[in-house]
This record gives C-alpha cells, structure tokens and sequence, in this order.
C-alpha cells in the first residue's frame, strides 16, 4: 500500500501498444490496413462526462467523445510539443478538463506521469525537485502560489527542469509571468483559452519563449494587430484541427465566439440540445473579435456584459485598467441592479498588504507619499490613465537581468461611463469553484444583499 504522500511515477502507454519503442514520430504513422481493431464503442461513441467548472450558476455534464479527447491531444502535443522525454507533473485535478485533456496529450506523447494527491505549493516544488518534471498546466492561482511559495524560502531557486508550462482558466498577469520567468528560467509560457464544452483548449498563445530572440514573440505579433474596436486580450490562434470564428453583433467587428469541429461536445447530459442560430457550431458564450493577424481577443463573457445607460460594458476591460494601481492585488468588477442605469458598474478590490483603505480625502502631494487609497483616488487614477476616450497602449516593465525589455500588451476601450460608480474594499477571499475560477455571481449576490445604491450620472 503506497502512502498517499508519496508521489508515485509511472509510464504510461497505450495498451495496444505491442513494442516499447512507442515515439512521436511512430504516432504520426499510418497503420495500415493489416491491423483490424474490434473497437467497442459506447452510446454516441461518448467517452466520458466532463462537468464544468459551473462559474454562472450550477455546473453541468458535457458528454465528450473519443474523437475529441485525441483531436484535443493532438492538438497540445503539436503546439505545447509534448513528447516520450517529458516527466508530467499532475498540477490540476483529472476531473478539470484542462488535467484530463492535458493527461491524455501527454499519454498520447508517451511521456512520464507524476502524481500528488493535490495541488499544494511546497509539494509540488519537491516533485518537480525530485522527478525532474519538465511540464506541467496551471491556473492564475497555482502560479501565484509557486511564486508565493518560492518568495517565503531563505533562498529562491531556479527550476531548470521545467521546460513548458502551459496555463489555462484565466490569463496570467504582468507580474505572474515576469515572476515565473524568474523561477522556471528554461520554460517555455503558454496560455490556452478554452472551456469543457469544447474538450479544452481552442486557442493557444505563447507567453514567453526562451529559446527565441525576442523571448515574447508572439506578443509583439498582436502588437500589429489593427483592431477597429481596441479592447480586450489577445488569447492567440486557434489550435490545429479547431475552427473559431465571431459571429458579429455590432458595428465594431465585436460579437459572441463561436467553435466548430470534432473537438465539440455531443451534448450537455441528460438535457435536449437547444437549436442553435448557427447550426452546427458551439456558442461558447464569450464575447470577442478577430485581428488582421489571425488573433483572436476576448472581451469577456456574455453574461458578465454590465447594461449601464445604454451602453454595453465588460467586467474584464474594466478589471484591466484598475489592476495597473500598485496598491491593488485583486479586482472583480460586477454590475447591480440600478434604477435609472439599469446596472451600476461596482469594483470590489483587495489590497496588497503595504496598503491602506480610507474614504478620507486626499490632496495630491499626499496621495503620492503615503500608501492609502479610496473610491476618489481609484476614479482619479481611471482618469489619469485616460479612460475617458479611446487608447491603445503597450506598458514596458523592466525584466530581470539577461532577458529582454517585457512588453504586456494591453488594449482598452473605455469611455467616462465605464469608470465604476462605486468601489468596494473586499476583506475576503474572492470565491472560486474547485477549480480556481471566480464566481463572479456569487460576488454579485453578497454585494446587492449588503448594499443599498443610490445612482448617480
């Protein structure tokens, strides 16, 4: 019996497999017509239920197929570059899309499996350690906590076995990834934007790749994008094998994402498909447009869109600009109901520990010396960075030594009446699902049950 905080190391291959010379290139293969395999396939060749991460309210059974499951793992092997070299790190749990789509890849690869009973911080850097781990997947949060984890050791340590490192479930922040290139000097940084409906990943975009000249390549890339409706983040192409596109709803080439191809699931489980506008193709949801340069951006989910006085406004444009403040070390932006805007764009913030709430005035020779921030000093900071029209900006951050000058890109596109009405100081944890992504409504519910708003234009 193996103890359950021992990590256990094993390989797996398919088991068809008749010989142990199972590479990627003999994958690529053609198998030919001699070999007569006697599948058994399941009701509408479904191969497992997948529930989703139930961010908007209740989650639900995606039925996926086999098909999707190795379209899905061709797909990481081709961009990530999976192969039989990698030791796997098991970082997020085998009932997330994201751990089993990536397992699978990885199984597919002919790679070596590491596995922790659960994400912890201190565990996982004693098994990248230990096993010599060369990829793993991440969230947001489990990089921050491998870098918060690594800032409270005597001595931070460079993991050079890591060599790609593919995050997913929300885009990592200018600091996570100057941080992380600091820790895993050797990896290579991408970011997938996906969901469960549609077996996982559907774009992919790299962050940071050490063995490129310019490290952050494919940023500048969408640096040449000419957007005619500047907003959002660019989350890359789409991966092989999977067809996006924006069925346009405005004047500005903006509208809800679509997806199509064997990687989409069969159906929700036990719920009769509804008809969809565009047959045959998945309605993810979100809201995004696509660049000159084959790019997609996300603006944010439909249901997050805030009707504020006739004018559509999205959480994460708005989360954006306020997360720039240096003070500021979390933001959820939510809208409540409202009398006369219809919603109320309200922020709730929380605050880096060397910083201070107040409600009290500041002049600004003060505010500049002392660390305190208010609802006043927020909007001011809005309007300095000139959220009452319209801008496109690059924000240089000076990287650490032997690495280039990292360039975030950011677009934004905010007028006056995006600048959040009210702004809250959040004393508590943002909640999450399991798996580490916000719940926004819950954010929504335990503002409206404690605030009483008055509107204001």
């Amino acid at each position: 019996m193996v103890s359950k905080n021992i990590m256990r190391t094993f390989t797996c291959l398919y088991s068809w497999v008749k010989s142990a010379d199972l590479t990627t290139e003999s994958l690529k293969k053609p198998t030919g017509s001699s070999v007569n395999n006697d599948y058994k396939w399941a009701p509408e060749r479904a191969a497992i239920i997948c529930f989703t991460s139930g961010t908007t309210g209740r989650p639900r059974g995606a039925t996926i197929s086999h098909l999707a499951l190795v379209v899905q793992s061709l797909a990481k092997i081709a961009t990530v570059h999976y192969d039989e070299r990698d030791v796997y790190l098991h970082t997020v749990p085998l009932y997330h899309i994201g751990g089993i789509s990536s397992a699978m890849a990885m199984l597919m690869a002919g790679g070596c499996h590491v596995i922790i009973p659960k994400f912890e911080a201190k565990l996982a850097i004693e098994s990248i350690q230990k096993h010599h781990v060369t990829s793993f997947i991440t969230v947001p949060t489990i990089m921050a906590d491998l870098i918060s984890f690594d800032r409270m050791k005597e001595t931070s340590e460079q993991l050079e076995t890591v060599m790609k490192i593919l995050n997913g479930g929300g885009s990592l922040s200018t600091n996570l990834i100057e941080d992380a290139t600091k820790i895993f000097p050797k990896a290579k940084l991408l970011s997938a934007y996906g969901m469960t409906e549609a077996c996982s990943s559907l774009t992919f975009m790299t962050l940071y790749n050490p063995t490129k000249d310019n490290h952050y390549h494919q940023l500048f890339d969408a640096k040449k994008s000419n957007l005619s409706c500047p907003g959002g983040v660019c989350v890359g192409k789409p991966a092989p094998h999977i067809e996006v596109r924006v069925r346009v709803e405005d004047s500005l080439n903006a509208g809800r994402i679509l997806t199509r191809g064997p990687h989409v699931m069969l159906r929700y489980w036990d719920e009769i498909p509804s008809k969809s506008s565009d047959p045959g193709w998945l309605d993810t949801g979100d809201m995004g447009q696509t660049d000159d340069c084959g790019n997609l951006w996300l603006i944010g989910r439909a249901k997050d869109r805030i009707k504020s006085g006739g004018e559509n406004i999205y959480s994460d444009e708005v989360e954006a600009i306020l997360a720039q403040h240096p003070g500021i070390s979390g933001i959820v932006v939510v809208g409540v109901p409202d009398p006369r805007l219809t919603e109320m764009v309200v922020a709730c913030i929380k605050l880096k520990d060397s910083w201070q709430w107040s409600d009290l005035s500041f002049d600004h020779s003060e505010k500049d010396t002392v660390n305190s921030l208010s609802s006043e000093i927020l909007r001011d900071f809005c309007r300095e960075k000139n959220l009452t029209g319209y801008f496109c900006s690059f924000i240089s951050i000076s990287s650490h030594p032997g690495l280039n000058t990292f360039f975030s890109i950011i677009f934004i596109y905010l007028c006056r009446f995006k600048i959040p009405k009210k702004i809250l100081l959040w004393r508590n944890t943002f909640p999450t699902t399991t798996t580490g992504k916000l719940r926004r409504d819950l954010v929504r519910e335990e503002i409206i049950s404690q605030t009483i708003f008055s509107s204001k234009l």
